[in-house]
């Protein structure tokens, strides 16, 4: 392991937040963990895991010690007619995770091409776009629990995957019984995850159902389009909307999509006829939170140096530069904002996606 002071973390979160952390490690391999958490002086207090930094808000510097998680490592762990697995380092960069299992000829990360973000992460947030989810080409992970130095892997269902959410996202609300393995729902600040494993099914099928790719698929002329097809449509389609965290600073999608139950939604159609919405399997219906905010007339403006995206409501972005950047407190100003909006508006109250520290 690696051990820095002072580090500045606005090169480490894709917001280009300025903040830096008293004390940071960096992992390179699952040994790192156990040699931090033999050092007791470092070891001592309250951690924070920093994979890409795509996924959170930095409202100062972090005073826990920052552990920066850069393991390393793609490979093909086992082929059988139903399945590749492939296992990546959490330290892989994502985007670059899915385009070399395409590389490899192992398809069906192609739908979730360009989310920024580290492999280690990909799990928490349990991460989609483009009609698939994280837990539907999940397979197993391993971790070290933070309080014991054990090593233990999960699978999906002890992974309790929902919504943008997962265990990891959740406290422990009971002790962690011998082995690793969580009694009570709740992983947060008590596990660290070295290695993902992924289950991509043979043979392979497109996921076609999300309306922008059904358009580049018409637009194009294809019937069965090719993994490298939707591959190269969601990376262009995500360019088009989406502001590029090098050039301009943001997380990624800022609040969740709302889910309300058909009751709600006909009462909200009823007054706003154009709102994009979804029905899901389990009968309740998605609303596009985008278009909420659009609605209530937030697109392109700003608080402070914090501002929502002239061409996606559901982005705010960095409009400072360097040492005059955007705040932490600028950027949830801004969300709160949008919030008390779309609750006066529509009576729904928006979750944001984004970790606040």
């Amino acid at each position: 392991m690696v051990v820095e002071k002072n580090v500045p973390l606005q090169p480490c979160n894709t917001f280009g937040i300025a903040a830096r952390a008293q004390t940071l490690v960096r992992v390179h391999a699952a040994d790192d963990i156990a040699a931090f958490l033999a050092d007791k002086e470092l070891s001592g207090g309250p951690v924070f895991v920093l994979g890409g930094g795509s996924n959170i808000i930095l409202t100062g510097d972090v005073r826990p010690v920052v552990l920066k998680m850069e393991i390393k490592g793609l490979r093909l762990v086992e082929e059988s007619p139903r399945a590749f697995i492939v296992e990546a380092g959490a330290g892989e960069v994502w985007h670059d995770c899915v385009a070399w299992t395409l590389e490899q000829g192992y398809p069906g990360l192609e739908n979730l091409a360009m989310i920024p973000g580290t492999v280690g992460a990909s799990p928490v947030q349990n991460i989609g776009a483009y009609g698939v989810e994280l837990q539907d080409r999940f397979d197993s992970l391993d971790a070290i629990d933070l309080a014991t130095g054990e090593r233990f892997t999960l699978d999906a269902a002890q992974c309790a995957f929902g919504y943008r959410d997962s265990v990891f996202k959740h406290a422990p609300s009971q002790p962690v019984v011998a082995g690793g393995l969580p009694r009570g729902m709740g992983l947060a600040g008590r596990a660290v995850i070295t290695h993902v494993r992924f289950r991509l099914p043979r043979p392979w099928k497109p996921v076609l159902g999300y309306l922008d790719l059904e358009r580049r698929r018409a637009e194009a002329g294809v019937a069965e389009p090719s993994p490298r097809q939707i591959f190269d449509w969601v990376c262009d389609i995500r360019r088009n909307k989406l502001p590029d965290p090098a050039v301009v600073g943001n997380a990624g999608s800022f609040f969740k999509n709302p889910t309300v139950s058909p009751e709600q939604c006909a009462d909200i159609i009823a007054r706003d006829p154009k709102i994009v919405h979804y029905p899901m399997p389990d009968g309740s219906i998605k609303l596009a939170a985008g278009w909420l905010i659009d609605a209530c007339g937030w697109k392109g403006k700003s608080i402070g140096k914090a501002g929502v995206y002239e061409k996606q409501a559901l982005v705010l972005v960095n409009r400072g530069r360097g040492e005059q950047s955007v705040t932490g407190g600028e950027v949830m100003t801004l969300a709160k904002a949008i919030q008390t909006s779309v609750y006066e508006r529509f009576g729904i109250r928006l979750e944001p996606e984004p970790v606040v520290v």
